[in-house]
């Protein structure tokens, strides 16, 4: 592998094609005057610029081949233009004035493209609305995203969960690469800081065919932030102030770009206090983040190539019920110290109407959890030191994975993409207790796709095998193996009717948890035991998807089956292990289904005005009609939002945001109900100049009406320990 990409990066220095560039202008449709600052961006080659004052714009270096180009402006609709260089040289592009918001590049599927043009359904949402809407973190502002919530204790750690499923279901991709890091417990968060993310993608059913194994229920995809335009730079520094916490976040980056080196950096800090309920601060949830991202790329008219690193170390606080109260944000014992390294290369070598991608990754997740029956001495709990502490369980995973994939020449109507991805990973203990063995894991997956342009239609199509080795050190091996197919349609019913028709089958090898613990899981208070026997998870899933669009108005229904066999679970067999309850690994065929159903109206001629609404639900069963555990409740959220501007105030906005969480009476048989319960949300904000610079101003509240209530994914309901209370979050981003 080293010495192949060796030779593909000598052979894109050293190649000479001819330097390619494109002149146009960008126009109202209607009247054909130019639009200054339009948006032009070649996805393939993360290429873009900006109009001038005539509307006109200009691009150079860029190779030979067939790309869509996407044109984004305010107030108009986003446009894609298939251009073949260099055959095009000049073009006018006329765009449509519209109050539907711009449409986003969707990265996260193999062809990028719009969503409109898209065969399957994902939502993207940027992470600047996520923080605007009042989210703490990333783990809270995903489920701002119809059909995504998290399994959360306390603040500070959160799980994805998509349409019901969650944990080693659901892959995560950063930097584009997958993350590995120890996710097979439940009170294990994402380890990542959405400082440097500018947006996320959510692939919401089986995506086993794009990325094998731990996508059977889908991915979360996190875009990080590009790079400088060619030949400009950007400073800015960004902080945020949090009343229920007493807490704060900041950060501040640069990054600068020539024509052909591109440089960024990023560092950001953060701390929280307990969260604070209306009756009490819930002991120990308070934790503490530093993170640290560069990124360095290189591209000239033929080969890009960019690499990318990320540290992101986490004190995080495992709440036990409710003891002292304080806003002291050193966490208490026990707690979890957990350092990720997050190395990522992403490289494209352009081959005349084709391209080669290679992605690499290594992930260094090294997890500490410190428990406070291992102090030797009686000392106060806040003069404890991480050095001074032996860490009870002492994991380090250390993940190489690549991902190579070449685009074929268009072939007609047909573009076609093959694939080879792999990971080596291997997970090792240094502490004194043990609750997953040392072990090897191996993976490789082969992988072809198709999307095929009809007149009426369009229709994607692929398959995939996969083999999944586990080496384990106490002699145990294990092979997995699976083929894995999925077929998609998207057509016009009527002109302004869209319809999906999506059919995948996905898989998920069983993790080394499942496998083979055996132990006291501390953050859990349960003693785990492991099935060598299990078999692979396999599903089929259906989904279909209904869009109306128009000028003013916006409806979409989207509609699952997800039928899995050989489903994994956790189950108390009734006994019990040095006090702690003891739960076995146990296997049984399940179902899943539901949907969301959504409604945006801006109406004519009050463009201003944003009323939108969703609902969304999912049930999950097991084969013998007994209910699956952390099911999301039903919810229904609508939004008031205006949006405004004055001589003084650009993008300027207001809303009013009202979530009804219905009760959740289909539980599991080791749950409990949980009842239903309504929040109050508001916002405004906008950007204004401060010593002619542009500063951005937020002001958010959640739960204002201070509603004790707890949630069904809530890791904390079985003490009775209630959510967060009202929280006023304050921000402030200005450009330096």
């Amino acid at each position: 592998m080293k010495l192949f990409l060796n030779v593909l990066l000598f052979l894109a220095i050293t190649n000479s094609y001819a330097q390619n560039s494109i002149q146009g202008t960008v126009v109202d449709a209607n009247t054909k005057q130019g639009l200054v600052y339009a948006n032009v961006y070649f996805s393939e080659v993360e290429k873009g610029t900006s109009t001038n004052e005539n509307g006109d714009f200009s691009l150079e270096n860029i190779p030979a081949g067939h790309y869509k180009v996407v044109v984004s402006i305010l107030g108009y609709e986003t446009k894609s233009v298939n251009l073949n260089i260099p055959n095009t040289t000049t073009i006018q592009i006329s765009l449509t004035p519209s109050a539907i918001e711009m449409e986003a590049i969707i990265v996260s599927t193999p062809f990028h493209k719009l969503q409109s043009e898209n065969v399957m359904k994902v939502e993207h949402e940027t992470v600047k609305n996520l923080k605007a809407n009042g989210a703490v973190n990333l783990s809270d502002g995903i489920t701002n995203i119809a059909g995504v919530e998290s399994v959360t204790t306390g603040l500070g750690i959160g799980k994805p969960v998509i349409r019901g499923l969650s944990s080693n279901r659901v892959l995560v991709y950063a930097q584009g690469v997958r993350l590995e890091n120890q996710q097979f417990g439940d009170e294990h968060g994402l380890g990542l800081s959405d400082s440097g993310i500018e947006s996320v993608e959510v692939i919401k059913g089986p995506a086993s065919l794009l990325y094998g194994s731990d996508a059977l229920g889908g991915v979360l995809y996190l875009n990080p932030e590009k790079f400088a335009q060619n030949n400009t730079y950007n400073a800015d520094f960004n902080g945020n102030y949090y009343s229920n916490t007493q807490g704060f976040s900041t950060n501040a980056g640069y990054k600068t770009s020539d024509d052909h080196f591109k440089f960024l950096f990023r560092g950001s800090l953060t701390e929280h206090a307990d969260y604070k309920t209306n009756n009490y601060r819930v002991t120990n949830t308070r934790f503490k983040e530093h993170d640290f991202k560069a990124g360095v790329g290189y591209q000239n008219h033929d080969f890009k190539t960019e690499f990318r690193y990320n540290v992101n170390n986490s004190k995080l606080g495992i709440p036990e019920g409710i003891g002292e109260q304080s806003t002291l944000k050193t966490p208490l014992l026990p707690f979890q110290n957990i350092t990720n390294h997050l190395f990522s290369s992403k490289s494209t070598l352009f081959l005349n109407n084709s391209r080669l991608d290679i992605n690499l990754g290594y992930i260094y997740n090294d997890r500490k959890e410190f428990e406070e029956h291992h102090e030797e001495e009686e000392e106060e709990e806040e003069e404890h030191s991480d050095e001074i502490l032996e860490a009870a369980l002492h994991m380090k995973l250390k993940t190489a994975n690549y991902d190579v994939k070449y685009n074929l020449p268009k072939l007609g109507r047909f573009e076609t993409i093959v694939g080879l991805q792999g990971m080596n990973q291997v997970n090792t203990n240094y502490g004194e207790e043990q609750l997953i063995p040392d072990a090897t894991t191996n993976d490789v997956g082969v992988l072809a796709t198709s999307h095929i342009h009809f007149d009426k239609a369009d229709v994607q199509l692929g398959a995939r095998y996969d083999n999944r080795s586990i080496d384990v050190s106490s002699g145990l091996q294990k092979d997995f193996n699976s083929f894995n197919g999925a077929l998609g349609v998207k057509t016009n019913i009527f002109k302004q009717v869209t319809a999906r028709v999506n059919l995948a089958t996905g898989f998920r090898a069983p993790n080394l948890s499942e496998l083979t613990s055996d132990g006291t899981h501390e953050g859990t208070n349960r003693y785990e035991i492991g099935n060598s026997s299990l078999k692979s998870e396999q599903n089929f899933q259906t989904d279909i998807a209904l869009e109306f669009k128009n000028d003013h108005v916006e409806f979409f229904v989207n509609g699952f089956y997800n039928k899995i066999n050989n489903y994994i679970y956790l189950s108390p067999n009734g006994t019990e292990i040095d006090t702690d309850p003891v739960y076995v690994y146990l296997q049984n065929d399940a179902n899943l289904y539901g949907g969301e159903i959504g409604l945006h109206i801006h109406p004519h001629p009050l463009d201003w005005l944003h009323i939108e609404s969703s609902f969304e639900t999912v049930t999950g069963k097991q084969d013998n009609e007994s209910y699956l555990p952390l099911i999301p409740a039903n919810s229904l959220t609508n939004i008031l939002r205006i949006e405004f501007e004055k001589p003084w105030l650009k993008k300027g906005y207001s809303f009013i945001k009202v979530t009804n969480t219905f009760s959740q009476k289909n539980v599991s048989t080791f749950e409990t109900n949980t009842l239903g319960y309504t929040l109050l949300s508001a916002g405004l904000g906008g950007s204004f100049n401060l010593f002619k610079k542009e500063a951005t101003f937020t002001l958010s509240g959640t739960n204002l009406t201070n509603k004790t209530y707890i949630n069904h994914l809530s890791r904390l309901k079985p003490d009775g320990v209630f959510n967060m209370g009202t929280n006023i979050i304050i921000g402030l981003n200005y450009n330096l």
